[in-house]
């Protein structure tokens, strides 16, 4: 039985089945966390242009 357990422990490093599900699921990770930060850091600008924006239209509307 302990000659088995490297040829399994070899057999499973060697198989690749999993491992684009896995790349796929890191790949999904760093997306969101790169999508969360650059809102956190442009969200915020990006809200106060558009606000303004929309100010600058309702004072030309108003004349």
């Amino acid at each position: 039985m302990q000659a088995r357990k490297p040829h399994c422990l070899r057999r499973l490093l060697r198989d690749q089945r999993g491992l684009t599900t896995v790349e796929y699921a890191i790949c999904l990770c760093l997306i969101a966390v790169v999508s969360v930060a650059t809102w956190q850091k442009f969200g915020s600008k990006i809200a106060s242009k558009l606000v303004d924006a929309n100010s600058r239209i309702s004072a030309e509307l108003d004349k």
